[in-house]
């Protein structure tokens, strides 16, 4: 999500825009989160990574991560990034992101991180999050949870837990709009624009 508007990360907001239509409702949204917290509660007692730091990418990633911090009962306070000025493709795409500070509650050397997006397509927005988080430390694993990923991934990177699967055409791009509630939208870029998405392009 989330915290660009950019060809990855459909911009987050309250406010869905003229050019979309309702993807998932927020029923539909809060029962994929609750199934992400369980995946995640058993993927990582199997890797025996107890005492998780959770970090949610500005600004979609951050609510989602907000509910499945409360699913959880972490007693670690959540994190928070912002990766606007990491991206590969900041130059190239123009974006005026609204930046917003990073606040990590806790050292990440040797942790292990719970790293949680909204929207995951490019990959471009998870490549920049990890930069960030090693700018801070070494973890000792970086697990990753998406609410929704699509088709287009142009990176290698694929998530560990996913609460939806989006099939969409191309050009399309998903957008979740909150924090209170949560609700998915799919739209299409502006005629001779781009996309206003992050991974939704995430």
């Amino acid at each position: 999500m989330t915290a660009t508007d950019s060809p990855d990360h459909p911009s987050s907001s309250s406010s869905p825009g003229p050019a979309t239509s309702l993807y998932r409702d927020t029923a539909a949204v809060e029962a994929a989160i609750t199934d992400m917290a369980q995946a995640l509660d058993t993927l990582l007692s199997a890797r025996g990574a107890h005492a998780p730091l959770m970090i949610g990418i500005h600004t979609g990633g951050v609510w989602v991560a907000e509910r499945l911090h409360a699913l959880l009962g972490l007693a670690e306070p959540l994190g928070h990034l912002d990766i606007s000025f990491y991206r590969d493709d900041f130059t190239r795409i123009g974006m005026h992101p609204r930046v917003r500070p990073s606040h990590l509650p806790a050292a990440v050397d040797d942790r292990h991180i719970v790293l949680v997006d909204d929207v995951l397509q490019s990959g471009r927005t998870i490549r920049a999050a990890l930069n960030v988080l090693f700018d801070y430390g070494r973890p000792a694993s970086v697990l990753l949870a998406v609410l929704a990923e699509r088709s287009g991934r142009e990176l290698p990177i694929e998530p560990n837990v996913v609460g939806l699967h989006a099939d969409l055409a191309p050009g399309e791009h998903l957008k979740l709009a909150g924090p209170d509630p949560l609700t998915l939208y799919r739209g299409s870029p502006p005629p001779g624009g781009r996309s206003g998405a992050e991974d939704a392009a995430p």
